[in-house]
């Protein structure tokens, strides 16, 4: 298979295999799905012949994205995605608990939708300085 990119898209796509690899090993330990890591290696490894080599490194023998790569602002992209994920599905589980909806889902979401904006819009206030836990 042959795929014609641009440079810029071709830039794009390495952002794209690295954020998924991300998402799917980085929580994994030593139980990595090494056929992601192999393709991530696979096209990082061509980024020197498409003029950036700064965004590929070397280290025994395997081709892994850069320091510079790393750094130039993909893990801020990263930490934006999940600290959305982190807000939407706290704001979901505290509706549905306030709701005594924790095993199942109601036959109108209404309620539920609204519960939840209630607190995405205290969170997009006051991020998480106003939760209170009781033990």
């Amino acid at each position: 298979m042959n795929i014609e990119l641009t440079d810029k898209e071709f830039r794009r796509l390495l952002d794209l295999v690295y954020i998924g690899n991300w998402i799917l090993n980085s929580t994994r330990g030593d139980d990595r799905f090494e056929d992601y890591d192999l393709l991530q290696e696979k096209l990082f490894a061509l980024a020197p012949g498409r003029g950036m080599p700064t965004l590929a490194q070397r280290w025994h023998g395997h081709v892994f994205p850069s320091r510079a790569f790393e750094e130039g602002g993909i893990h801020e992209a990263i930490a934006d995605y999940e600290d959305a994920v982190f807000f939407d599905i706290l704001a979901e589980e505290l509706a549905r608990r306030d709701l005594d909806l924790v095993d199942s889902d109601p036959e109108d979401f209404t309620q539920l939708n609204d519960r939840i904006e209630e607190y995405l819009t205290e969170f997009d206030k006051n991020g998480l300085n106003t939760i209170q836990i009781d033990i």
